[in-house]
């Protein structure tokens, strides 16, 4: 990897922080993903047996929500979500550069919305316990949306960074 090709997140301590969070939310995302398929697993033997247990589809629920919102993040850190450039790729370099930046302050706008309007709903939400665990608050789960909008946001704006300061090196 040249200097050129290393981005500003890969060197330093910084970096390394970055770096291990990011281990850490891949970890997260899988844990949450192998919990929910346990849980759902563990409810359908349990009412197969003629014991039911209530908790399992609340706590699939709250799984399935923190590792939707990780796992977002991580698709879009690495470029894996679905793209259309018909349009984009025949516009010329510069104007594709200023597209891209408009999309992503679109992006980061509703990326805003969604910790503002998580953290609300987390926030109304608190007195609603589960309902197959009584005394743990439905927050938890509601905290996916603001939590994963705020590490979607930090991704974007590495991107629109990266993105203008591709352009100063292009000298656009």
């Amino acid at each position: 990897m040249t200097e050129e090709d290393r981005r500003p997140e890969d060197t330093g301590r910084k970096g390394r922080l970055i770096a291990w969070l990011q281990r850490a939310e891949l970890g997260l995302a899988g844990f949450f993903l192998v919990a929910m398929v346990a849980m759902i697993l563990t409810g359908g033997v349990a009412r197969m047996v003629g014991r039911p247990l209530n908790l399992t589809i609340d706590l699939a629920t709250c799984f399935f929500a923190w590792a939707t919102f990780l796992a977002a993040d991580i698709a879009w850190r690495q470029d894996r979500l679905i793209a259309f450039d018909l349009f984009s790729s025949r516009l010329p370099d510069r104007a594709r550069r200023i597209l891209t930046l408009v999309n992503l302050g679109i992006i980061a706008a509703i990326l805003i919305y969604g910790v503002i309007a998580g953290c609300w709903l987390a926030w109304v939400s608190r007195a609603r316990s589960f309902q197959g665990i009584p005394g743990v608050s439905y927050s938890w789960v509601t905290m996916a949306l603001p939590v994963g909008s705020a590490l979607m946001l930090v991704t974007t704006i590495g991107r629109i960074r990266r993105l203008l300061h591709s352009d100063e090196r292009a000298g656009l």
